[in-house]
């Protein structure tokens, strides 16, 4: 099949070497333009645009999608087959949604309608959700309401965060592309693409909106929980004011009053502490701080300024003390 591929950032990188790799034909990819992506460098290419230039793919950078008369003629004339769309990071027009044949696919990292819109692992993480995945689907102009073609299940593991999961996803998005190709391709031959309804599924419809700067900021009046899926479901940039610096929590579990005692040797006071407080400097390991709930032990930490650290590098760096409170 003649295909043309909108993606932008490292997380489409999979998707777009098993398309280079394929029996298909890649015609073009469509990317985000350049631009800076660290403090003070200068302008870099998209991952994306990176692999298919160094593959000698044509590549497309348009500066805006709506209106955008000269893309629509430029693609129109490629008279390509489908559209495969992964994480390109701007809503797609009708227009440029009809120019290929046999339709415009996007692969949608969540279980829809669950998580439709822009940071569905985010979400999904943030949310506690034991299971994730990713649907092939059929792209029109609402957000994210499209057909299903195919979809695959996947489960949220204990230790996941914002990275290890997006791996995943990432992973299953190529796997999953190279066989809705092969799917289209049977079903030319009867003439018709089966898909199925987002409604059909029976799953609460959940929007995933795009995170805030404010997002980042731990609430350590929250509950354990809350704390650690944000801590997970916002990795690495969460955190929290420590001597009045920022420090991004890396890595941190919640523990049980029977771990305090029996296995860190730590007496629960009569009267409850407040959230926030240091109760216990574990000299290998990290320190042990209170919640609304449960206490959570830190393990890693990237404090503003310097490199990140745990275990004795951690307690070094910081300097915590017995009853300081954080908030």
């Amino acid at each position: 099949m003649k295909i043309i591929f909108w993606g932008t950032p490292k997380y489409s990188i999979n998707t777009l070497h098993a398309l280079i790799n394929s029996n298909h034909e890649l015609l073009a990819v469509v990317t985000q333009p350049d631009k800076k992506r660290s403090r003070g460098s200068k302008f870099e290419p998209s991952p994306v645009k990176e692999l298919a230039d160094d593959h000698r793919i044509p590549t497309i950078c348009p500066h805006k999608i709506k209106g955008n008369n000269d893309l629509v003629e430029i693609l129109r004339e490629k008279e390509c087959d489908v559209f495969i769309v992964i994480a390109y990071g701007k809503i797609l027009t009708k227009e440029l949604l009809d120019i290929p044949k046999y339709g415009s696919w996007n692969a949608h990292a969540s279980l829809l309608p669950r998580w439709r819109g822009a940071a569905p692992v985010h979400w999904s993480l943030l949310s506690g959700d034991k299971f994730t995945g990713v649907g092939i689907m059929e792209m029109e102009e609402g957000l994210d309401t499209g057909n299903i073609l195919i979809e695959k299940k996947i489960p949220i593991a204990q230790n996941d965060n914002l990275i290890t999961l997006s791996n995943k996803l990432s992973k299953l998005s190529e796997e999953l592309v190279i066989e809705s190709l092969d799917i289209i391709e049977r079903s030319l031959l009867i003439k018709e693409i089966e898909t199925t309804s987002q409604l059909e599924m029976n799953r609460e419809i959940k929007y995933a909106r795009m995170i805030n700067k404010s997002d980042y900021l731990i609430n350590l009046n929250g509950t354990a929980l809350e704390i650690t899926r944000k801590i997970n479901g916002l990795y690495p940039r969460a955190f929290i004011n420590f001597n009045n610096k920022n420090m991004k929590i890396l890595s941190a579990i919640i523990l049980s009053i029977d771990d305090l005692t029996k296995k860190f040797n730590i007496k629960i006071k009569k009267t409850k502490s407040k959230p926030g407080e240091i109760i216990g400097i574990i000299n290998d390991l990290g320190f042990i701080l209170t919640t609304k709930t449960d206490p959570i032990l830190i393990l890693e930490i990237k404090l503003e300024g310097k490199k990140s650290s745990s275990k004795r590098q951690l307690i070094q760096q910081l300097k915590p003390q017995l009853n300081q409170n954080l908030i």
